[in-house]
């Protein structure tokens, strides 16, 4: 028998840690003596070499208690597991040492393939497992989730590098992943979206099958016309009457984006229809004619008037002259309302960003190849993500 002190010396782990891996009921004594102290037994001390295995492969306390204290827990087999683990770990440590040393010497070593991805893909295994009814609903089929996640295995050094630029590890990514996953909010103001879309593409809504037949009876009319308007306006206003997806603050937000699905994405409709076998009936363009989906996009747009969300505001005030510096105080406040109000949406919807964020989008703006970039210069202009990446960089968002 070892006395906790004795254990202590003997593993290196401290006396307050023992105490609360009783505590937990992870490890208790063998005995107690009569003055209350704690002694181990040499089976105890088994159990705890099986506990530090278990925190080496970084598994939470509670999972490592449900894991020992299971009836079918066997140990040999378990020390073989974490045999292959730990080599796994070993050799992927050796990758890192050996990336760092280039690195040092200055050699290009710019990869990422070296950091351990399984925590992700274990999130979204375990996402597909638990949740079989929501990735039906968002995804379409389980097979298509499963085609997802190999998508994102073959560009796994893409992720990874994202990860540990924005998320500082591929932990806290996978951590954030699994948060926005299951984060209620976001998935139920998805899924009411999608209930307008197809309320409206499968005419599951008598009011709204009307208005958009109605709206479409001759689509060489004015859209801006008084005539147009009146429907566009029925429309709107059964939208954000019935669909709670249009009533809350970020409502009319939502609806802009469904007024430009019809304008800019009338092409998308039609492979969405092909992709789904047609489900029993076309879509927009073929239903209404050819030019309809556009037609109801610029009703819808002229009906909402000058709105305009407030972050649009925001970056075109921002880009309105690239010959500024981005580093004036007059540039830096509005980089700042971007800010505020980006993350206001973020906590709105409960989306997990990034700590480094910021800084990683800043990188976005000034990579010569990244969607962001060309996104931007089409939209506001050449050099105009240069610009904007190059104002964040200077901003207190990003240090």
């Amino acid at each position: 028998m070892r006395t906790v002190k004795q254990v202590s010396d003997l593993t290196g782990i401290s006396v307050r840690m023992l105490h609360h891996y009783d505590k937990l009921g992870l490890l208790k004594p063998s005995k107690l003596t009569e003055a209350g102290y704690r002694l181990y037994d040499d089976e105890a001390l088994q159990t705890l070499q099986q506990i530090l295995f278990f925190k080496e492969l970084d598994l939470p306390l509670m999972e490592v208690k449900e894991i020992i204290t299971s009836p079918q827990f066997d140990k040999m087999e378990a020390l073989e597991n974490h045999k292959k683990l730990i080599i796994l770990k070993r050799d992927r440590l050796n990758d890192l040492i050996e990336l760092i040393n280039k690195t040092i010497k200055g050699e290009s070593a710019m990869s990422f393939k070296e950091f351990d991805m399984s925590e992700y893909y274990n999130v979204l295994e375990e996402f597909k497992r638990e949740n079989r009814d929501k990735v039906i609903r968002h995804f379409g089929s389980v097979d298509k989730f499963d085609e997802m996640i190999e998508k994102c295995k073959a560009a796994e050094e893409k992720i990874a590098e994202m990860a540990v630029k924005e998320y500082g590890s591929i932990k806290k990514y996978a951590e954030a992943v699994k948060n926005n996953l299951n984060n209620s909010v976001a998935m139920t103001k998805a899924e009411q979206i999608d209930e307008f879309k197809k309320d409206c593409f499968y005419e599951r809504n008598p009011e709204l099958k009307e208005l958009y037949k109605k709206l479409t009876a001759d689509l060489s009319k004015d859209p801006s016309s008084e005539e147009i308007q009146q429907i566009a306006g029925e429309i709107t206003s059964i939208a954000k009457r019935d669909y709670e997806a249009f009533k809350n603050e970020l409502g009319d937000y939502y609806w802009l984006s469904i007024v430009r699905f019809y304008s800019v994405f009338s092409e998308e409709l039609e492979k969405l229809d092909k992709e789904n076998g047609g489900v029993g009936m076309a879509w927009i363009n073929e239903r209404y004619g050819s030019g309809a989906s556009k037609f109801i996009g610029k009703a819808l747009e002229t009906y909402l008037g000058d709105y305009e969300p407030k972050l649009e505001t925001l970056y075109k005030k921002l880009t309105a002259d690239l010959n500024k510096d981005p580093s004036s105080k007059e540039i830096q406040e509005i980089v700042s309302e971007i800010v505020d109000e980006t993350q206001k949406q973020h906590e709105a919807l409960k989306v997990d960003v990034g700590e480094n964020y910021w800084s990683y989008q800043a990188e976005q703006y000034l990579s010569a190849d990244s969607i962001i970039k060309k996104a931007m210069d089409k939209k506001y202009g050449d050099g105009a993500a240069k610009f904007i990446g190059e104002a964040l960089k200077q901003n207190k968002c990003c240090i």
